[in-house]
């Protein structure tokens, strides 16, 4: 068949054109035979000229003797390209590590050392620093996952020193980690990042290069410097909405030596970053309770505990007011409506922080607030008189929406009074931040005057009393 089948190809290829030019049936004989060799290729048909080519071509089976030599050439080959290898192994060996650092850098996160702590290097692409500090920036995710964000060598210091717990900190150079005490970062994860990466997430305008997120700490639980010098009078912030009013009079506190400070709900949250930055470090320096409801201050204050608030005049008849108070103000009570920042809403649980934006403390409806409700009645006293006469705080209000009425209530309760800074005619009253700073000192002053006539025993009771 096979020799059939090459007689019909080689007829076909010597007499083409004649097969071409006679009748239909020859042609499609020879497309069959055409055909069924493409159908079935079961070898490689060569024509008789190329045969004994063909033949000849076939490999051979090797003998045993021709296994030995191949297996010594190749020996040779090998021994040959080895020598080249060690020739060039050097250069090789440099391209190869370059190109495994560059991928090792790409895929996984090198580590270094500084002062026997291991720290890492944030690959490209890295979002934790993002991740993290868009965390720490929501008051949502602050209260929920419990992280705070501190920025600058001063603050993370200070937070460290009063035995605050650091999860991660981003530095952009080594030598900004060794302006930190180390020793007390041995369980925080220390990632080197480029200083671009933390000047796009940094909210100052010269950012120092280091970053650290800490856990929220708990009060009861740090480690508060210079407690001997601390009186017994604490501040109360009653709906203080400003994040810079509420970090300086954080501050005030911390300088007047306040054994602590109860925040109401309603304030701005206490880590935000603007109220940290105003604040320098006060929060490291005294107890800071936020959120806390009336029933949660009485709680954290003393007994027995007298309670002032701090009161502002209003209305066009101020001068006369003053005058009177100046005059007769230990034998003239007045109402608490008859100054400003009160506020006659009850329940404050329910409300929401919001930004304030202006420190403009008038209020047109306080009048008509005041209408037709019974106000506790608190007399009113100058704020350079006596009134630190005992373990005390003190109230500050919100400019907007003023005192509320239970604080005005806890002050008629602890037989306190309202204090009043008089201004000249014609000038807006204080806003809060500075008339807590004249309070408290005016307090401090008082205080300390009293432990020196007193002796050390009233103070050793009143330190008792807060502890």
């Amino acid at each position: 068949m096979a020799a059939y089948v090459r007689s019909v190809i080689c007829l076909v290829s010597r007499e083409r054109p004649a097969f071409l030019t006679r009748e239909t049936g020859v042609i499609v004989a020879c497309k069959r035979y055409v055909r069924g060799l493409r159908r079935k290729p079961v070898r490689v048909v060569f024509p008789d000229n190329e045969a004994d080519t063909a033949e000849k071509a076939r490999p051979q089976p090797r003998t045993s003797e021709q296994h030995v030599k191949r297996d010594k050439k190749e020996d040779a080959k090998v021994t040959q390209t080895a020598a080249e290898h060690l020739e060039e192994s050097g250069s090789v060996k440099t391209k190869s590590n370059a190109q495994s650092a560059v991928k090792h850098t790409h895929v996984f996160v090198t580590k270094d050392q500084v002062d026997g702590l291991r720290f890492e290097r944030a690959f490209p692409g890295d979002k934790r620093l993002a991740r993290l500090v868009s965390v720490a920036r929501s008051r949502t995710f602050r209260e929920h996952q419990g992280k705070i964000l501190l920025e600058g060598r001063r603050l993370i210091c200070d937070a460290l020193d009063a035995g605050a717990n650091p999860q991660i900190v981003f530095f952009s150079t080594v030598d900004r980690l060794r302006e930190l005490p180390l020793d007390r970062l041995r369980r925080a994860t220390l990632v080197k990042v480029k200083f671009e990466d933390i000047k796009i997430w940094s909210d100052l305008v010269a950012p120092q290069g280091v970053i650290a997120i800490f856990s929220r700490p708990d009060p009861s639980r740090l480690n508060f410097a210079k407690t001997g010098h601390s009186v017994p009078l604490s501040l109360i912030c009653d709906n203080i909405r400003d994040p810079g009013n509420l970090g300086t009079m954080l501050r005030c506190a911390a300088a007047a030596g306040c054994h602590n400070v109860l925040l109401t709900k309603g304030c701005v949250d206490a880590w935000e970053p603007k109220v940290l930055r105003a604040a320098m470090g006060a929060h490291f320096r005294l107890p800071v309770y936020p959120n806390l409801d009336w029933n949660g201050v009485e709680n954290h204050l003393p007994k027995p505990v007298t309670v002032h608030v701090a009161d502002s005049s209003c209305g066009p008849d101020r001068s006369g007011e003053a005058q009177d108070l100046q005059v007769n103000v230990s034998h003239k009570p007045f109402k608490a409506g008859d100054y400003g920042w009160v506020s006659t809403r009850r329940d404050r649980s329910n409300m929401n922080c919001e930004e304030y934006d202006s420190d403009s403390d008038s209020d047109s409806d306080s009048d008509s607030e005041h209408e037709g409700r019974s106000l506790p009645r608190v007399d009113a006293k100058l704020y350079h008189e006596s009134w630190a006469e005992s373990p005390t705080a003190l109230v500050i209000g919100g400019e907007t929406h003023g005192l509320s009425l239970e604080a005005v209530q806890l002050a008629e309760k602890t037989d306190g009074h309202r204090l009043f800074i008089p201004v000249v005619p014609a000038v807006d009253s204080l806003n809060s931040a500075m008339a807590t700073s004249i309070l408290l000192f005016e307090g401090r002053k008082q205080l300390l005057k009293l432990m020196q006539t007193s002796g050390r025993k009233w103070k050793s009771k009143a330190e008792g009393q807060f502890s």
